[in-house]
């Protein structure tokens, strides 16, 4: 069905409805209608900022009975488009900002109950008041909001032990298509009560409703952490390295992140606040392992790095010798993203293989890079301990991303196609959006396809819920 656009009376009554601290004009907005890479530009009739999940309700019930399209707003930092409709009827830009209170936080339920508008950051920090951990970490916790990392599954640094988003959230409050409320904000461990719209809605990326709040896990906070920054011989000694690490230290190895020299000297010449790697290499891994009191895991991370120097996994390593050098460590791979932006890439690759694919992955990719052109430059960063790579090629030195905007579809095919060969995603964390939908068809299981239509249609039968996001038209 073809959607409105919203017309006056409709844009008047919702103006009503939310009062004057409720809507902003898209003119006075125009950071929420274009995404971090500056890729799109986005359009809407009106910005919404309800306080209430009865005001998100009564929104998108109007909305509906006048088949308009309605486009749920988080932090704005997702890398997919999802967030901004460039094509269409104007859409209302439904923004959660206004919804950031922390309503229950229960250390004794090691869960916490937050609405969809709260930042990262002040959960992570509201969470560590009450002596607890929430997990969740990623370069933009400081403006990401729940709402939005649970509606794309958002990963981080912290999946190799903790899990992604889903992983760490109980129940849900939602607005489904039709205004209705799906009130689901139980801190149950086990509910096994028919289907799960919990799971469906999370990664769904407001294409079937509008997470409004969420039940969220928290666990106990580490009081011993260690980290290390490692050189390694290459990324299959890596892998080897995270296997020795995990069979010795188990659980307590909480993040293993994969770096390039590539990527070092990007930082070199495009961030020169960033610490300096305290070893050198072709390749480098951050590591780090908490446990509780007593766990020992700085001596066991020592133990583990000695047994992965003899095996000739890791041939330079550094432990942090203080939170500061921590930080440091951890402001190279925060940073990594900072220095491609600065870059100019041709093309960036969000992707995930079977752990054992990843060194494949990587010398293949190399290999049909440089078959493209001998000069561009790879960036190859991410989580290595769950497949994560995010692999970003480059114009050569001297040389910018624009000279090779007609070569950006062959290097994402290359890229995807190499991906998709090894059993891998093209989309690790990052989602759909609108960026990806004809990937999604391209390597996409048909009847996955087939079955997230039918959901659609079932849910949100106008389409008016983030149209032209995720499903392939």
């Amino acid at each position: 069905m073809a959607l409105n656009e919203p017309d006056t009376a409709l844009l008047d009554a919702l103006r009503a409805r939310l009062g004057p601290a409720g809507w902003r004009d898209p003119a006075d907005a125009p950071a929420m209608l274009e995404e971090p890479r500056g890729r799109w530009r986005g359009k809407a009739a009106l910005v919404l900022r309800p306080a209430s999940v009865d005001e998100v309700s009564a929104v998108v019930g109007m909305a509906a009975e006048a088949r308009v399209g309605v486009v749920p707003y988080g932090g704005g930092t997702g890398l997919v488009g999802g967030q901004v409709m460039t094509e269409g009827p104007a859409p209302l830009l439904l923004s959660l900002e206004r919804m950031n209170a922390i309503r229950r936080l229960d250390p004794a339920e090691d869960a916490a109950v937050v609405e969809a508008g709260c930042v990262l950051a002040d959960v992570q920090a509201a969470a560590a008041e009450a002596d607890r951990l929430f997990p969740l970490s990623l370069a933009s916790e400081g403006s990401a909001r729940i709402g939005g990392l649970l509606s794309t599954n958002a990963g981080g640094v912290n999946v190799l032990r903790y899990g992604n988003a889903r992983d760490l959230c109980l129940g849900i409050e939602a607005v489904l298509p039709d205004g209705s409320i799906l009130r689901g904000l139980k801190t149950l461990r086990k509910d096994n009560t028919g289907y799960d719209l919990r799971h469906l809605l999370i990664g769904a990326e407001g294409t079937l409703g509008v997470i409004t709040a969420a039940a969220l896990k928290l666990f106990p906070r580490p009081r011993e952490r260690a980290t290390a920054f490692c050189a390694v011989a290459s990324p299959a000694a890596a892998g080897a390295m995270l296997r020795a690490l995990r069979d010795r230290l188990g659980e307590t190895v909480s993040a293993f992140e994969l770096m390039s020299e590539t990527g070092m000297a990007f930082l070199a010449a495009h961030c020169p606040d960033t610490p300096r790697p305290p070893v050198e290499g072709r390749w480098f891994a951050l590591v780090e392992a908490a446990g509780g009191e007593g766990a020992h895991v700085a001596e066991a991370l020592e133990a583990g790095l000695a047994q992965s120097f003899e095996a000739g996994f890791c041939t330079d390593a550094a432990i942090a010798q203080s939170d500061a050098q921590r930080a440091a460590f951890w402001r190279i791979r925060e940073d990594m993203p900072v220095a491609n932006r600065r870059v100019g890439a041709i093309s960036n690759h969000d992707i995930s293989t079977p752990l054992s694919a990843v060194p494949v992955f990587v010398e293949q990719a190399g290999a049909a890079v440089r078959a493209l052109d001998p000069a561009f430059r790879v960036n190859c960063f991410g989580h290595i301990g769950d497949g994560n790579l995010h692999y970003n090629v480059f114009p050569p030195e001297g040389r910018s991303a624009a000279d090779y905007a007609a070569q950006r579809d062959l290097v994402k095919r290359t890229i995807h196609d190499l991906t998709h060969g090894l059993g891998g995603s093209v989309s690790a964390e990052h989602g759909v959006g609108r960026l990806k939908t004809e990937d999604l068809r391209r390597y996409g299981d048909p009847a996955k396809i087939a079955a997230m239509r039918a959901i659609k249609a079932a849910l949100d039968p106008a389409g008016i819920m983030n149209p032209g996001a995720v499903i392939p038209l």
